[in-house]
């Protein structure tokens, strides 16, 4: 398929799937029951982080963790005592369980004491890439002496080779704005032209599909060869497409 095509299939399904009907039943469902700014960066983060497997199962366990931080997370996270701490035991989401939450809450707290937003943190210099604002990310988030080697896994990084699928969602998320209500668009100091399409098994079953494309790799190399043809279609913001495509592969199973 041309680009030309591409963009013709794509822009309807764009418009179909980009919109407040598709919050109910999506991670991002978390983030919006919430309008303070660090509250929306904060459950944004953890309903990204656990976004692996059913949807329904995602949603639940990230309304499990904000329940237990009284639906109020930035607070909890600058002024929790350790008795609140106890109430986070147990949570557990696949392989992320209670040693990474609180790990989780001890690094949001550290940077929160220190900065308003945690934009801050996807920022090693002004005009950086993707890829750099992502491995300074992992970087800085690893950077407490106490952090355990387990919780990497859940927090990962270009530099290894990751598509950093979960990571790239989140900064749609927080990044992108439209009118259309369902990406948030709240920190300004990173382009949306500049993300990369969070890669998922929909993302690479549509475009291989769709351009006669094989063997697509699910890292980080892959996803940035997506989203330059996706750039083709839109070279502002790219990552819309992530929409369509998702919606792509659901319209074939109706």
């Amino acid at each position: 398929m041309q680009i030309k095509e591409l963009k013709s299939l794509l822009d309807p399904l764009v418009e179909k799937y980009n919109n407040t009907g598709f919050i109910e039943h999506d991670p991002i469902s978390i983030p919006h029951q919430f309008s303070k700014l660090q509250d929306i960066e904060i459950s944004g983060f953890f309903a990204s982080t656990l976004a692996w497997g059913n949807r329904k199962s995602i949603i639940t366990s990230a309304n499990s963790i904000m329940q237990a931080m009284d639906n109020a997370p930035y607070d909890f996270v600058l002024n929790h005592s350790d008795q609140d701490l106890k109430g986070l035991l147990h949570i557990k989401h696949r392989t992320f369980n209670d040693t990474d939450l609180l790990y989780f809450v001890a690094w949001l707290k550290h940077h929160y004491t220190e900065n308003d937003s945690l934009e801050k943190a996807f920022i090693p210099h002004k005009n950086a890439t993707i890829q750099e604002s992502l491995t300074h990310f992992n970087q800085s988030f690893f950077n407490l002496p106490f952090a355990p080697k387990r919780t990497q896994k859940h927090v990962a990084s270009p530099a290894k080779n990751s598509a950093c699928k979960r990571l790239n969602m989140y900064l749609r998320w927080m990044v992108r704005k439209d009118n259309k209500g369902v990406d948030f668009g709240l920190w300004k100091n990173i382009s949306p032209s500049k993300l990369i399409i969070p890669m998922d098994v929909h993302v690479l079953n549509s475009i291989e599909e769709l351009m006669g494309i094989k063997n697509t790799k699910p890292n980080w190399k892959g996803a940035v060869a997506i989203t330059e043809i996706l750039q083709k279609l839109d070279r502002q913001d790219p990552v819309k497409y992530d929409y369509a495509l998702f919606g792509y592969q659901v319209g074939k199973k109706l």
